[in-house]
């Protein structure tokens, strides 16, 4: 099979790079720069900018399977940075797969495209995007996922979308980069009363979901034209996780705390501010963030199990190991 994975130089590109090569795929990666380790692997990279329409559409020349994991996260930035990096370059994707007759898009989404700034609780597919945005990303999110899914089955092409909930462990550049350099700072806060449960997906699952649903879709295929919630499948407290990856690192609890209610106005002050003052760079705390850290947001993953044959095969206990082994790698000897 002849695969093109964009945004191969990221945390979870690299990931599914590396489960493709050990199923001996034959792997192209789309890269903005060259990527000298991805080389070495026997990996083609294909410089460029899938902003740039003719270059995504070449980009899918000769391949059987696009998993589509490049975009722009965030909570703050110009709609145009967000509509051109993640819906314009996935509609570039689309029309190369149908100019090249390309049968099989993954598409990398997000939980976020369901996230309204309320406590979600083991909802599953079948929930509504928000009527209100809290930042742009979501929203070009589920711009960009409502269009590879209205592709599904034209001109030969099946395609499914796969919304994989806080991507974590070694080699994460990020998520718990983020947070440990929050605490460093004394700007990380406990939002609400501690109680909030979340999902989160470990890495190696992450990119076995993205197999698994290349291999599902198919004509007839339940898969084709769905989107799939993908975590670890167990709901953990939210800052009780926090505080264990704190620990890791040598870090104390964070002594900060804020009401949701507090933290929500909070984040809608300086969000403001921040739009007047453009000098003052990205707001510390945002009105999503502040939800993301209060509030319970966690889903069924049913459907995953049922038509993609997932399964977490890395628990988080194993999980957490594997990421204390690998920043134990990292100390100076």
């Amino acid at each position: 099979m002849r695969t093109l994975v964009t945004g191969a130089s990221g945390f979870l590109g690299r990931a599914i790079v590396a489960r493709l090569l050990a199923e001996g795929q034959e792997v192209r990666a789309v890269c903005r720069s060259a990527v000298p380790e991805l080389e070495a692997l026997g990996v083609e990279v294909h410089r460029a900018d899938l902003r740039d329409r003719q270059a995504a559409v070449a980009a899918c020349r000769g391949v059987d399977v696009v998993f589509h994991t490049a975009g722009v996260a965030g909570i703050w930035g110009p709609w145009k940075h967000y509509f051109d990096s993640n819906v314009a370059a996935t509609m570039h994707l689309v029309a190369g797969c149908h100019e090249h007759g390309v049968g099989r898009m993954v598409f990398t989404s997000s939980p976020s495209v369901v996230f309204d700034g309320s406590d979600q609780r083991g909802l599953d597919e079948s929930a509504p995007f928000p009527s209100r945005w809290l930042c742009h990303y979501p929203r070009s999110k589920a711009l960009a996922e409502q269009h590879v899914l209205e592709s599904n089955g034209t001109r030969g092409l099946l395609t499914c979308a796969l919304r994989p909930h806080l991507v974590w462990g070694p080699g994460d550049r990020h998520l718990i980069p983020g947070l440990i350099a929050r605490r460093r700072a004394n700007r990380l806060w406990r939002v609400g009363d501690g109680s909030n449960r979340i999902d989160m997906l470990y890495i190696d699952n992450a990119a076995e979901a993205h197999w698994l649903a290349a291999q599902a879709l198919a004509p007839g295929s339940p898969a084709a034209g769905r989107a799939y919630f993908i975590s670890q499948g167990e709901p953990v407290n939210c800052w009780e996780w926090i505080n264990e990856i704190l620990a890791l690192a040598g870090l104390p609890p964070t002594p900060r705390r804020l009401s949701l209610k507090a933290a929500w106005r909070l984040g809608a002050a300086m969000e403001v501010f921040c739009r007047i003052a453009p000098f003052a760079g990205e707001p510390p705390l945002t009105r999503f963030l502040a939800a993301q850290l209060g509030r319970s947001h966690y889903y069924d993953i049913s459907a995953a199990r049922r038509d993609l044959g997932y399964r977490p095969r890395v628990s988080k206990q194993e999980g957490m190991r594997r990421l204390a082994e690998g920043w134990a790698s990292l100390a100076p000897k």
